[in-house]
């Protein structure tokens, strides 16, 4: 029987209808069978007709995605902003309070204690302070307000101080116990990396707001152990990478000396604050010139120990685990007695009980008070930096009276210093490439003072190295750091660095051993710099720096100050490079007639006790001259 056929037409009309023929017969079982072929056709066009709108909708549901997400990034952002301005807020009024408190307590006590005299307390060295104090001719509440009240008004003139350490009114009644201390009774101020417990350590950073420690520090510990009362923390960099002693949460520190000068950096507040005698002793951290610098600029004695010869724990850094340039905890006081009694203090039994890994080495007090004549090595370049006028006299002078004095003086080079600062030194710190750098400035504004100095690293590295091969026909300083910010790149480059690093030393030595030196005498960065420059020249850190890279104790003395000879000699400076560095350095230190100038004295490793020998001697020998 012929199958009937029976036609079914969607007639496709003017408004864009369709036609299609369907097919139907009856199959074995009678029932109808209709042809799939048509119907998948007309599936495949319906598919087809809407695909544009599926696409559409598909771009507008992902941007409408991408839209909600960057709007809460934006709300997360701002959330954070205004959690870390609230911190800030909460920093400042917290230091207000304990200011404020402070000045209250000092007042009720020179009410109550009118005959007290607190100039004259003043006037005392740590040595004289810590012999009255153990005899009880002064008592520790006399001591206390007095710097106190100093403290007060330093801070006021110099913005150094980021927490009053509320505690210490307390501690201040429970002395007894630590009366055979050396430091009994000594106010001591803290910079603000190192430990103290409940109080935050943020480096100058924003992010580490809020964020207060489980104990003191270890220094700190000891500190309190013999006697001492930590009263106040000090002001840093933001960062602690730079010598300009400003941060986002604090502000800008001054220098005691000439407010329009920098106080430097990083231990900056320590050099504000017992530059301008608002404390006897002040301990820091310095791992490329950051005792020396504001002990320097300030017109102070500064002692960068070799790193290890004092515990660093509980002394915060924002690149922990960096171990190619190393830091050292050490003091900052007006004379090198003082240092001395500071290292004795620390370099006891406590200190090696609380942390094994410091080497059982007591302060040889036999080295310090030895009076032999010394083969002292010397220099008044370093070859790589022109020195200012005033640096290269100061360490001209020096030298005049050591040799009057009956020491030997021979002349000194560094090896290979330029080379060494930029492939050892500069690289070592940043051998990351800089991302520890930039992650701990996460979440802060940058400090203008620090701006330059980092800018370059928030650049990809591809693109530090080709400015770099262009800067080096026209700039080769610049091109220099540059190339050296990249880092490593592995962990194979990091352990040749260090190898690096250890041939250096190694070398040095071996050059001390032929000289036949027992200390180094070079020059110090000075004078205190115009505010803003520091950050623009890291040049000049090749003078303090390579004593980190070598891990040798090295301190600083003043000896003289800037005269007018010194700044009509400043005029005609033209550097060794002739660049934008020399340029700046030049603009960096006008103007500082009468400014402090010091110089550097060096020994060789775990040798503190002879360097600070040899600083005495010039400290000594200034001072009879200026009789």
């Amino acid at each position: 029987m012929r199958s009937r056929i029976r036609k079914y037409t969607f007639t496709r009309s003017r408004r864009g209808g369709h036609a299609v023929v369907l097919r139907k017969h009856r199959g074995a079982s009678g029932e109808p069978v209709f042809c799939v072929i048509a119907i998948m056709d007309r599936v495949q066009e319906l598919f087809s007709a809407s695909e544009l709108d599926i696409r559409a909708a598909l771009r507008l549901l992902a941007g409408a995605f991408c839209g909600v997400g960057t709007l809460v990034v934006l709300v997360r952002r701002i959330k954070s902003q205004r959690e870390i301005e609230k911190k800030v807020r909460s920093a400042r009024d917290r230091r207000t309070r304990g200011l404020l408190r402070s000045e209250e307590n000092v007042i009720r006590y020179k009410e109550t204690h009118p005959n007290t005299d607190l100039v004259y307390i003043l006037s005392l060295s740590l040595s004289e302070l810590t012999e009255r104090l153990q005899e009880g001719s002064l008592s520790p509440e006399d001591v206390f307000h007095a710097y106190m009240e100093k403290m007060l008004d330093v801070n006021r003139k110099t913005n150094c101080v980021t927490e009053v350490v509320v505690e210490s009114f307390d501690q201040l009644k429970s002395l007894d116990p630590y009366k055979d201390g050396l430091l009994f009774g000594v106010p001591v101020s803290i910079k603000e990396n190192i430990a103290i417990k409940d109080y935050d350590c943020t480096c100058g950073v924003m992010t580490n707001l809020g964020q207060p420690m489980a104990a003191d520090g270890l220094l700190v510990e000891v500190l309190k152990r013999q006697g001492a009362i930590p009263f106040v923390k000090t002001n840093v960099p933001q960062s602690l990478l730079n010598y300009e002693c400003s941060n986002p949460i604090f502000g800008i520190t001054l220098n005691p000396v000439n407010p329009k000068k920098t106080c430097g950096g990083s231990s900056g507040g320590e050099g504000a604050l017992v530059g301008g005698g608002g404390s006897v002793l002040g301990i820091g951290t310095d791992i490329g010139g950051s005792i020396r610098i504001p002990a320097a600029f300030c017109g102070l004695c500064g002692l960068k120990p070799t790193s290890g010869r004092l515990s660093l724990q509980g002394a915060v850094s924002l690149y922990r685990g960096q171990k190619s340039l190393l830091a050292s905890a050490g003091p900052i006081a007006k004379d090198v007695d003082s240092l001395a009694l500071c290292m004795k203090a620390l370099l006891s039994d406590h200190m090696f009980d609380l942390d094994p890994t410091v080497p059982p080495m007591p302060f040889n007090e036999q080295i310090y008070q030895n009076g032999s004549r010394l083969r002292i090595g010397y220099l008044e370049s370093d070859g790589y930096s022109q020195p200012s006028p005033s640096m290269a006299r100061a360490v001209r002078e020096v030298k005049a009276l050591l040799e009057q004095a009956g020491h030997t003086l021979v002349p000194y080079t560094h090896l290979n210093l330029p080379e060494a600062f930029h492939n050892l030194m500069v690289k070592s710190i940043v051998a990351d490439g800089a991302v520890s750098l930039r992650k701990s400035l996460q979440g802060s504004p940058l400090d203008p003072t620090l701006r330059p100095q980092v800018a370059p690293y928030f650049l990809p590295l591809w693109l530090r190295r080709i400015m770099a091969f262009f800067l080096k026909p026209v700039f080769p300083r610049a091109a220099s750091f540059l190339k050296a910010s990249i880092g490593t790149g592995s962990v194979e480059a990091l352990w040749r660095l260090h190898g690096e690093n250890e041939d250096y030393i190694s070398n040095t030595i071996a050059l001390w051993r032929r000289s036949n030196i027992d200390v180094l005498l070079c020059p110090m960065i000075g004078p205190a710099y115009n505010h803003m420059y520091c950050g623009r020249l890291t040049s000049v850190l090749s003078y303090t720096c390579i004593f980190n890279l070598l891990n040798f104790p090295a301190g600083v003395v003043p000896v003289t100050t800037v005269t007018a000879e010194d700044e009509e000699e400043l005029r005609h400076f033209k550097g060794y490079s002739q660049d934008l560095y020399d340029k700046l350095f030049k603009e960096a230190v006008s103007g500082g007639v009468g400014l402090p100038v010091a110089v550097q004295c060096v020994a060789l490793p775990w040798q503190e006790e002879l360097c600070l020998r040899f600083m005495k001697e010039v400290e000594q020998l200034v001072k009879q001259r200026n009789k």
